[in-house]
């Protein structure tokens, strides 16, 4: 084997995985949403959280950066009293610094561009726990804003609840966490920082899990 042969060989052998490689391209973001009902196209947005991971030179996930949003009702937005009860939020209390949906999606899509462009990714895909929920909150705030230069891909997602279920037998998030050994206060749960803060924490214990068992990267034939 030549010298330059030799020096490729040992290139491919050490070369330090990067995120574009682990997901076919997209940027997971992990998001979690409060809102004030179950239907998106009708129902306020009140808060939402989301947060981008990174890869160490050892192929391995963390979490990142983190944006977080208490967001007003937008014009006409249904209120659905039972969904407050349950998540304790007043969307009329001035406290909560809540800012126009327009400027906290705006913001959101512009910080998380960046974080894709920086990776090196294609596009981002949203990770959630019962990812459909956030995903369609997501989508139609992105909507009603106008926004075009979206980085979320529309319909693709990660759902940790189905993934949570085939590598830790569990689907409820706090359950799910206390199976991979991550601390979970209940009572800081429905807190959409909190929620998205343990669902990133599971989502890289279980990529990080599948790696550790030889999941990835994959040989691949020359």
């Amino acid at each position: 084997m030549s010298s330059s042969a030799k020096s490729s060989t040992a290139k491919s052998s050490t070369a330090i995985p990067t995120l574009s490689e682990r997901f076919r391209g997209y940027f997971p973001v992990v998001i979690d949403v409060e809102t004030a009902g179950f239907i998106a196209g009708t129902d306020a947005l009140l808060e939402l959280a989301a947060v981008t991971v990174k890869m160490d030179e050892n192929g391995l996930l963390h979490p990142d950066q983190t944006f977080h949003y208490h967001i007003e009702p937008f014009e006409g937005a249904n209120l659905e009293p039972a969904a407050l009860e349950f998540n304790g939020i007043d969307p009329h209390c001035a406290l909560r610094g809540a800012i126009e949906e327009s400027e906290a999606m705006k913001e959101l899509c512009k910080g998380v561009r960046k974080a894709q462009k920086n990776a090196d990714c294609q596009r981002s895909v949203i990770v959630a726990h019962n990812a459909a929920f956030d995903q369609g909150f997501v989508n139609a705030a992105i909507q009603r804003c106008n926004i075009k230069r979206t980085p979320f891909h529309p319909f693709v997602s990660f759902d940790t609840t189905s993934l949570a279920g085939l590598a830790l037998g569990q689907t409820v998030l706090v359950k799910a966490c206390r199976a991979a050994g991550i601390e979970f206060d209940q009572n800081e749960a429905h807190s959409a920082l909190y929620d998205a803060q343990k669902t990133t924490e599971l989502f890289c214990y279980m990529v990080n899990r599948y790696k550790a068992l030889g999941g990835w990267p994959l040989e691949r034939e020359c």
